[in-house]
């Protein structure tokens, strides 16, 4: 049976037991930028593959990773529109807990609340699910733990080690289970981001095409392009 009849409604099952939305939300993803995320033992590194439309964009005035707090950021695959969405109700979240118990929220728990948030969409008339999957990393800095999590449009949450979203993630995936090691330090790690991307590249990789951040328990930063100028000329 066709599921063109179930595609508009949002929460109506499919005879597949399937919520067709959500499947659009994934295909949106899916069709998005590549996305890094890779997890080692001192922290972790996120990377994404930046794409200007035109010499006439302000590049410095569109950022893709963003800092929650301190010692989270956070990076997306999908519709640039959603994701500013969540990051300003990460932020405000995180900023709710700061004043109620004094002190930053655990990475874990940001995750979960923000899961909670993309799942409420994918249940309620009037709205649509966001078309778009997250990144988040983090390190707790009471645990002095990394942690990697990807969200997606359902409201699922998983933890990675290291992972791979947006165009071509199955090139990507394919790539971090071969070069992937659980003892990689963080200026591997960023290597080995950068080797990822490089997969499915399309044209010639610079500093101001892809974007990098490095969360370890000096708190999280977005790399400069003189710093990823420099990481390019190691990989070659």
């Amino acid at each position: 049976m066709s599921t063109e009849r179930y595609s508009f409604s949002l929460t109506t099952f499919s005879p597949s037991g399937k919520l067709v939305q959500i499947e659009y939300a994934l295909a949106a993803v899916s069709a998005g930028a590549p996305s890094i995320g890779i997890k080692c033992s001192k922290g972790v590194v996120l990377a994404t593959e930046k794409k200007h439309k035109s010499i006439l964009y302000d590049e410095h005035s569109i950022m893709k990773i963003e800092p929650i707090t301190a010692h989270i950021g956070m990076i997306y695959s999908g519709m640039g529109q959603d994701y500013r969405l969540l990051v300003n109700k990460a932020r405000k979240i995180a900023q709710q807990y700061q004043m109620l118990y004094d002190e930053s929220i655990p990475t874990p728990q940001l995750v979960q609340k923000i899961a909670y948030v993309m799942q409420e969409y994918t249940q309620s008339g009037g709205v649509r699910p966001f078309g778009v999957s997250l990144l988040i990393a983090g390190f707790d800095s009471y645990e002095e733990k990394p942690y990697l999590f990807q969200c997606d449009p359902s409201g699922a949450y998983f933890a990675w080690k290291a992972t791979a979203m947006g165009k071509n993630f199955i090139n990507g995936k394919s790539f971090l289970e071969r070069r992937y090691s659980e003892d990689l330090e963080l200026e591997d790690a960023v290597h080995t981001a950068i080797l990822t991307l490089k997969e499915g590249f399309e044209g010639q990789m610079t500093s101001e095409n892809i974007e990098i951040g490095v969360c370890n328990k000096d708190g999280f930063k977005r790399l400069t392009p003189e710093e990823i100028k420099d990481y390019l000329a190691n990989v070659g």
